[in-house]
């Protein structure tokens, strides 16, 4: 257990009052995340892939400050074991989606990038996603334009 999970779990003790009220948020809330899954799931079968390959490709052009990722950044990503994260990527890769590139600097390290056909796909993909995440009235945070 983590320090930080520790100190979590110590200021939540048994006799601290719950409401019904947090009780139906939180339930409200995990029936809005398992519909949105059963949604996401859904759509990716729809579009020719497994949710595992849709959530790859999200993993890849979401990750933070580039629009491409190490093996092990994905592994981590989606809580993988690195060898089932290495069958995901080839088999994803197999469909022309993403593709592999050897590091320059560290000729060890293996970048994962999406292909176009995966770009486009990931695209059609988030414009459903998007549209269920306003069924549900789940907001988006808003992209902030760019400062000078």
């Amino acid at each position: 257990m983590t320090h930080e999970h520790k100190g979590r779990q110590a200021a939540c003790t048994a006799d601290e009052e719950i409401t019904k009220a947090e009780y139906e948020a939180l339930a409200n809330f995990r029936y809005a995340i398992r519909r949105f899954l059963r949604f996401s799931e859904r759509a990716a079968r729809q579009a020719g892939v497994t949710p595992q390959q849709h959530q790859l490709l999200l993993a890849i052009k979401g990750f933070p400050d580039r629009d491409y990722a190490s093996v092990s950044e994905l592994t981590e990503r989606l809580q993988l074991e690195q060898q089932s994260a290495a069958g995901l990527i080839a088999r994803t890769e197999a469909l022309g989606l993403v593709r592999r590139e050897q590091g320059t600097v560290d000729r060890r390290q293996v970048f994962v990038h999406l292909t176009p056909a995966g770009e486009d796909l990931l695209r059609r993909l988030t414009v459903l996603h998007r549209q269920e995440l306003r069924n549900l009235r789940i907001p988006l945070p808003r992209e902030e334009p760019e400062q000078a």
